[in-house]
């Protein structure tokens, strides 16, 4: 009996101190399909397992397809990475021998929606359904907005104006509150105007100039910052014969876009020039040439509001006022073979001053 006891007692302590079998090593196949339902190709597949640590990496083929060798059974926490983005993460993702791992991202999003919505009130989760509603409109609203804007442009490109007007009008119906779609509308109305003043229609051109001014209005209502939108109402104001209120918005646009300033106080300046305040126009001009970068053009019509000027002597010679050919020379120094400049020439010439054909530089 004594033997026996010390027999089991051996028996025991090799039982409590045996090393734990070695883990089960076996392949590990897998694929992953994206929210698109398309394989997830290139991806990068990191697997660290629980207990142990060890880690495994893989990428995806072009099926959305990977492999491990000789992966141990466990739980693992799993990442899925592609393009630097996490766009999968399980923390206790269990693999056993020879699992055929199948990773349906879109099904994996719907389940932890789920699992979320069930740790939720009644009432939150009546507040997150009306959110994916708001959403999903949302999305289907774009959609249709930028389809809209797409068969406008389409319509417009074609001189179809009466067409582009009414689809911008439909996706306004959509969303009011957007604007860049009035904006949108009176760049088409603007551009009606010019094709009917061309025709010689000055009742509809005047009619499409109001509507122009009437959505950029609107436009600015929305977001008064935006300087484009101040600019091309003075446009239209401009084209109606409203001086000074074009020259508000003209104003208005340099003071909140400095950098295109140029731009806008040059269209100042052709404002008050078609209705002959030429010194007005002037001082517009001189605000155009100081801005950077300047509106070269606006010392040619400098120069031709002061050539407006101009006296005639005893003898009948033309006698320009002081800066005239200044800005004309200038002008040509800039601009050398410009639109203006063989009228430049001519008017250097007119007032018998010398036609510089050499220049130094192109400064100021």
């Amino acid at each position: 009996m004594r033997i026996l006891c010390c027999v089991l007692i051996i028996f025991a302590l090799i039982a409590a101190f045996a090393l734990p079998a070695s883990a089960q090593l076996a392949p590990l196949y897998g694929k992953v399909t994206g929210e698109d339902g398309k394989p997830l190709a290139d991806a990068t597949i990191t697997m660290v397992n629980n207990d142990s640590g060890r880690q495994y990496a893989m990428k995806t083929d072009k099926k959305g397809e990977f492999v491990a060798v000789n992966i141990a059974a466990g739980m693992y926490h799993l990442t899925i990475m592609r393009d630097g983005k996490v766009v999968y993460e399980a923390l206790g993702k269990s693999v056993r021998a020879e699992t055929d791992l199948k990773i349906d991202l879109a099904k994996e999003k719907s389940a932890a929606k789920e699992r979320e919505m069930q740790g939720l009130t009644p009432e939150q989760r009546r507040k997150i359904a009306e959110q994916q509603q708001a959403e999903e409109k949302e999305r289907q609203n774009i959609g249709s907005m930028n389809q809209l804007l797409a068969q406008a442009k389409t319509a417009s490109d074609a001189g179809d104006f009466g067409n582009a007007v009414s689809s911008l009008k439909q996706a306004i119906q959509i969303d009011p509150s957007r604007g860049v779609l009035w904006s949108r509308l009176g760049e088409t109305y603007l551009a009606a105007a010019g094709k009917a003043a061309a025709g010689g229609n000055r009742d509809a051109a005047a009619e499409d100039y109001n509507q122009a001014a009437e959505a950029y209005r609107k436009a600015i209502s929305i977001k008064p910052s935006e300087a484009a939108y101040h600019n091309n109402l003075g446009q239209a104001l401009g084209k109606l014969g409203k001086a000074d209120e074009a020259a508000a918005e003209y104003t208005t646009a340099a003071q909140l876009d400095p950098g295109n300033a140029g731009l806008y106080y040059f269209n100042l300046g052709a404002v008050l020039t078609n209705i002959g305040k030429v010194d007005e126009a002037n001082a517009a001009f001189d605000k155009a040439i100081a801005a950077n970068p300047p509106n070269t053009e606006a010392y040619y019509w400098k120069g031709v509001n002061l050539l407006s000027k101009a006296t005639l002597d005893k003898s009948g010679k033309m006698v320009a006022v002081p800066g005239t050919a200044e800005a004309f020379q200038k002008y040509l120094v800039l601009e050398p073979t410009g639109r203006y400049a063989p009228n430049a020439k001519e008017m250097l010439v007119s007032i018998g001053s010398k036609v510089e054909t050499t220049f130094k530089g192109k400064g100021r």
